[in-house]
């Protein structure tokens, strides 16, 4: 998949390196020269310009693109930037800056597909929003260890085994488990896993592909990783 990042701040950097680590074609968009020469310096492609600009957009080859996700410290900026790339059938994460615009643009834009915060959870939070999924990030624990919650699907090569059956990557950890209709609870052994159920887990980003594999099956690489 393709997506393009507006901003190269410490959100959109880590992101776009999130996203690549996964096999992702990532294209950035920033405005200032030094963040530019580093990420070049990181075989990064980016374009210096500002990301509310269409002709800048367009040289990122916007039409080509799965997503964008404005996340650059500009709110104007990141609303334009998702506005145009709608128009060109994106999928549009936008960033906002407080918990009152948080608020207002997820009941009324409903040209934006996400909305994050991303201060609360990081470059994990705005990566699962970009790619979508079901995966959904919960918080990131340490640099290389996240908690995220998977929903089991119809390809998941666990579906019908019970949670005393689910043997996971050394490095990850089941923490709780909800049935689709109810709470997230303490997770007991004799439990089945059904289409719908969500279990949380806390595990290294170096075993998080293995463990979406195990619980919701194969996801295309839309996959949780990264970290704040």
């Amino acid at each position: 998949m393709r997506f393009v990042i507006v901003g190269a701040g410490r959100v959109g950097m880590r992101t776009a390196r999130v996203l690549r680590e996964e096999d992702h074609d990532v294209a950035l968009i920033e405005p200032e020269e030094t963040k530019v020469e580093r990420l070049r310096d990181e075989g990064f492609e980016v374009v210096q310009g500002d990301g509310s600009d269409e002709e800048t957009l367009d040289a990122v080859g916007l039409e080509d693109a799965d997503g964008l996700a404005g996340l650059s410290g500009d709110f104007t900026v990141n609303v334009i930037a998702c506005m145009i790339a709608k128009s060109h059938n994106c999928r549009t994460v936008l960033r906002v800056d407080d918990d009152y615009r948080e608020y207002v643009i997820s009941k009324y834009a409903s040209d934006v597909d996400e909305v994050i915060y991303p201060e609360r959870l990081g470059a994990i939070a705005a990566k699962n929003a970009l790619v979508g999924g079901n995966v959904r990030a919960v918080a990131d624990i340490a640099q290389n260890l996240q908690l995220v919650q998977l929903t089991v699907t119809e390809d998941s090569p666990m579906r019908g085994y019970t949670l005393s059956e689910l043997e996971l990557p050394a490095d990850a950890r089941v923490l709780a488990f909800g049935k689709e209709s109810e709470s997230l609870a303490l997770p007991t052994g004799d439990v089945s896993l059904e289409v719908g159920d969500r279990v949380v887990v806390i595990a290294d980003f170096s075993v998080l592909r293995d463990v979406e594999q195990i619980i919701v099956g194969e996801t295309d690489h839309a996959v949780a990783a990264g970290g704040a």
